[in-house]
């Protein structure tokens, strides 16, 4: 017989926003179930140094998810490791399935399930994926110590992981379609001036080469986009940096969403198209995705939660 759980808030996604959610629903007395997912502490944990947390002058990115994860905890939230495959919005109380068998029922449902990363979608992409081909540097960026690698992209996310790749790689080219990045000023800076970086403008990648046995990258098949040229560029890793796209799987076919599969919410606040569903970060917002803008929608589901629950309870 399937393990059923009720709460008056179950939070989905162990981010920024999933934790602060569960600081401030516990807080509010009501008892918070939060379901970590797939990638428990989600984007943060793939980072190292993060420079731009209010209270934090630097600190490691899994480190901060573990000190959230901690906070949830003592103020109450449940935590369980479990990944949520199907979620029921038809009627309340909500009814979420999880990997592990357990029917998860819910008064209010707060989803906080973040963003992953974008593939260009190319057979050697794929091919050669984990075996050279990578989308976060801080996971895979050890393996290339003093050897070339590429960076593909030229916004915050490109630029970010060009630099920390500097740490181990003899060389990084930074391949962009554009001539110019979309970055931060201040991350551009640092990019311009560091001797380890050349990037190479107006191009995109065409193909991923390498060897088949053992699998692994020996370097790309570049196109320049004014002038079609083609042209290789040996390396050892390449690294796809071209922004996320939403974790709306659950919901992508039930709720309103905006801006390429984004969750809509009524401005203000972090109510979506269904009464008694509230997003936050990431998986709603496409223009800020920064932890802090994340834990702070966190704070705002939970509050709308509570006032939500409260009006039903009237």
């Amino acid at each position: 017989m399937a393990d059923t759980k009720h709460t008056k808030v179950l939070i989905i996604g162990s981010g920024p926003a999933g934790y602060t959610a569960g600081v401030y629903a516990s807080r509010a007395m009501l008892e918070p179930i939060l379901v970590q997912g797939i990638e428990p502490g989600g984007q943060l944990t793939t980072t190292t140094e993060v420079e731009n947390y209010p209270g934090f002058t630097e600190v490691q990115g899994p480190d901060l998810m573990i000190k959230m994860q901690e906070h949830a905890q003592a103020m109450g939230c449940e935590i369980i490791g479990d990944i949520i495959t199907d979620l029921d919005l038809s009627k309340r109380p909500f009814k979420a399935t999880g990997d592990s068998g357990t029917i998860y029922t819910a008064d209010s449902v707060i989803l906080a399930t973040g963003a992953r990363a974008k593939w260009l979608g190319l057979p050697s992409e794929d091919k050669f994926k984990g075996f050279g081909v990578s989308a976060c540097a801080t996971c895979d960026g050890f393996f290339y110590r003093g050897q070339e690698i590429v960076v593909i992209g030229g916004g915050n996310t490109a630029v970010e992981e060009a630099l920390f790749l500097t740490n181990f790689a003899s060389k990084v080219t930074l391949i962009h379609r554009r001539d110019e990045l979309r970055a931060e000023k201040i991350l551009q800076n640092r990019l311009m001036k560091n001797p380890k970086i050349e990037p190479l403008w107006f191009h995109q990648l065409e193909e991923v080469l390498g060897d088949e046995n053992p699998l692994g990258v020996t370097g790309v098949k570049v196109r320049n986009v004014q002038t079609d040229e083609i042209s290789e560029i040996p390396c050892a890793g390449v690294f796809v940096a071209i922004g996320h796209s939403p974790a709306n799987e659950l919901v992508k076919d039930v709720l309103e969403t905006h801006s390429g599969g984004y969750v809509s919410t009524t401005p203000g606040t972090t109510q979506t198209s269904i009464p008694g569903v509230f997003a936050a970060g990431d998986l709603t917002d496409h223009v800020y995705r920064q932890a802090v803008t994340s834990a702070g929608m966190g704070c705002m589901a939970a509050l709308d939660a509570e006032r939500f629950l409260a009006e039903m309870d009237d």
